[in-house]
């Protein structure tokens, strides 16, 4: 079976990895152009080029997705188009390419949560249950019919990195009989009910951004697991952007919570939300360390009773 791959980020690279390992013949990987790195001046590439740099596999960096790269796709015999989280919009064309089928694995139960955000939105929704949708791709974001879906409960304790790995690992297990089972006509595609459906948005920096006067103590915990990474969750005091890097629900009587909005205390720094308060154990301010809330009463008592 011959597979063309298209995806871009770590969870796309293991599951590149994982298809190869099966058996599955890859006639080459699709990923977005390698971008400026953080660490210096050079650029660097997607975690799915450089997998597939390391497996050997012919490797594609559109720019745009035009002519020339239209004739060099068209040139290639693949079954499946397997699609995850590439980063952009597919032509009619890709879609029509694939012997069998253009597939994608989104990591949401459609029709909840079409989009670029699934993993986020099911975070900050508070939702019990996701998994990953194993769809035949059509020209609408996410609207084609649905193979089959595998599904994974949501922990207390899951963030967006640990949930996005829980899933990652979903597909691996599953994807090889998933592709199998499309091949010989097992599992047929049903339409999803557009009357259901749910979209999320693409996340950005100011994404993580809270209020401690307007978000409840549930709404910002849900943030902050859902924007660990990146773009992180950050509140401003006294015209400045503090990070947060350590954040607790504020559980005991310790504190009196009237009075000042922020106040130290043996635990950390206690933030007034507006049902109750979180508990900030680690903190960033601009172009400085990350510091625990203690170091921070030492430093910064002073502004944060300003």
């Amino acid at each position: 079976m011959k597979v063309l791959f298209a995806g871009s980020p770590k969870s796309s690279a293991l599951i590149l990895s994982s298809i190869v390992k099966e058996g599955f013949d890859v006639v080459g990987v699709i990923s977005q152009p390698d971008k400026r790195s953080n660490r210096g001046k050079g650029k660097e590439a997607s975690p799915v080029s450089a997998e597939s740099s390391k497996l050997g596999i012919p490797v594609f960096k559109p720019v745009t997705l035009g002519e020339s790269f239209k004739s060099e796709i068209e040139a290639l015999d693949f079954d499946f188009l397997v699609v995850s989280a590439y980063g952009k919009i597919l032509p009619n064309w890709m879609l029509e390419a694939p012997n069998i089928a253009p597939i994608n694995i989104h990591f949401s139960l459609l029709p909840k949560y079409r989009g670029a955000s699934p993993i986020q939105s099911s975070i900050l929704n508070n939702d019990n249950e996701t998994g990953i949708s194993i769809m035949k791709m059509t020209k609408g974001m996410d609207e084609g019919p649905v193979y089959c879906f595998h599904k994974t409960d949501i922990l207390e304790s899951d963030n967006k990195i640990n949930l996005e790995q829980k899933l990652t690992s979903l597909c691996i297990k599953n994807i090889k009989n998933d592709l199998n089972n499309i091949l010989n006509k097992k599992i047929i595609p049903a339409d999803q009910d557009n009357a259901q459906a749910s979209y999320c948005s693409k996340i950005d920096k100011l994404s993580g951004r809270v209020n401690f006067q307007k978000d409840t103590t549930k709404e910002i915990i849900q943030k902050y697991k859902a924007f660990i990474g990146w773009p992180g969750l950050f509140f401003e005091k006294n015209n400045i952007d503090i990070k947060v890097h350590g954040l607790e629900e504020y559980r005991t009587n310790e504190v009196d919570l009237s009075g000042d909005r922020f106040k130290f205390f043996s635990n950390g720094l206690l933030a007034k939300t507006v049902d109750s308060a979180i508990v900030i154990t680690h903190l960033q301010f601009p172009g400085k360390r990350i510091i625990s809330a203690s170091d921070a009463a030492n430093s910064y008592a002073r502004f944060f009773k300003e």
